[in-house]
């Protein structure tokens, strides 16, 4: 299985300059997991190893989804993190290792339209427009096998678990648009203060 949505935002491109670090995508895919979490009132959580993200129901041993470390690319126009999805209860037999999922954000042409700026944490309101830039941000999983079409059908899979994760994606990615992004809980790229001395 391939599934794949996508959302092109525009923001100020002093913004987007801000935020187009490794540091910023790292925390990217952690608002990722935090959505995931949010979304279904805590009932499926993300644990992290050390070389693992387990996607489980409540806690272990309910695995629905384990993945191996994210994988990061950050060149000048597009920025890439990708999870191999190793196991779990939602993966076929036949598909363990196989599968990704993967967020991908490029850099679009400038936007012909002024950016709409929100307005900044204490209230100030901005009365000048900056230079407008378009970002895409694109969900992909691919070459997927779910258990539940290899134990049932593909209709049962399209009508149950595929067709909850494209809501889900859409209404993470429909949340993006307030860039409101939750630190990373291992902080691979986080900037670390100068040392002292």
């Amino acid at each position: 299985m391939r599934s794949v949505q996508s959302v092109d935002l525009t923001l100020a491109r002093s913004e987007l300059e801000r935020l187009w670090s490794p540091a910023s995508l790292e925390n990217l895919a952690r608002t990722y997991w935090r959505f995931l979490s949010r979304v279904t009132a805590g009932l499926v959580r993300v644990l992290y190893g050390h070389d693992e993200r387990s996607v489980v129901v409540l806690g272990r041993p309910l695995t629905l989804l384990r993945f191996d470390a994210p994988q990061y690319v950050l060149e000048a126009d597009r920025g890439n993190v990708r999870w191999r999805i190793r196991d779990g209860l939602l993966v076929a037999r036949a598909g363990r290792g196989c599968g990704y999922l993967a967020i991908d954000v490029r850099r679009g042409a400038p936007s012909a339209e002024p950016a709409r700026l929100r307005e900044p944490a204490g209230g100030a309101r901005l009365h000048e427009t900056e230079e407008p830039a378009r970002l895409q941000i694109q969900i992909e999983v691919a070459n997927f096998y779910p258990a539940i079409a290899a134990r049932f059908s593909m209709p049962v899979y399209r009508a149950t678990q595929s067709w909850i994760h494209v809501l889900v994606t859409y209404g993470f990615l429909r949340s993006l648009a307030e860039l409101d992004l939750a630190p990373s809980k291992v902080g691979r790229f986080a900037e670390r203060p100068p040392p002292r001395g």
